[in-house]
């Protein structure tokens, strides 16, 4: 069965507008997955504008945003004293290091796996480390868009 989306719910899984026009120029897609999979290839690719205008949209790890962030970030609990503190100091570790907030598909991590990531990505070059910020985008971007689909 085709399926197609809007732009309101593609913007709303990754907010660069590019990345939705051309999700939107591929319909319509055979099914779901195709869907999916088109998403995904789009957002492999992000220049340093849509990669800065995406993160806009993101909460720090451990600090609440939107009702979505807040799912995503539910193993994270910032009331723990020691962890919350950790994050925190983790978190301007590394906007000082990277001059952007700490990104990472929280959903289905817990604090400490969370933590390690970030403490093992502070040692990461530029270069690396931005690959990295794309990736975990474009996982939460999927994740956003399979949670919208139904």
């Amino acid at each position: 069965m085709p399926v197609e989306t809007t732009r309101e719910v593609l913007l709303g899984c990754l907010s660069v507008p590019r990345w939705a026009d051309d999700v939107l120029a591929g319909q319509p897609y055979a099914d779901r997955d195709a869907l999916l999979a088109a998403a995904d290839r789009a957002a492999r690719e992000l220049t340093d504008e849509e990669l800065d205008q995406a993160l806009s949209g993101h909460p720090r790890i451990g600090e609440r945003g939107g009702a979505q962030s807040q799912q995503e970030q539910s193993g994270v609990d910032p009331s723990e004293g020691d962890t919350a503190q950790r994050l925190v100091a983790g978190n301007r570790a590394y906007e000082e290091r990277f001059g952007r907030v700490f990104l990472i598909r929280a959903a289905g991590r817990d604090a400490e796996e969370i933590l390690a990531e970030l403490e093992r990505r502070l040692g990461n070059d530029d270069a690396t480390e931005r690959a990295e910020v794309v990736d975990n985008l474009r996982q939460i971007t999927v994740l956003r868009l399979e949670g919208a689909l139904g």
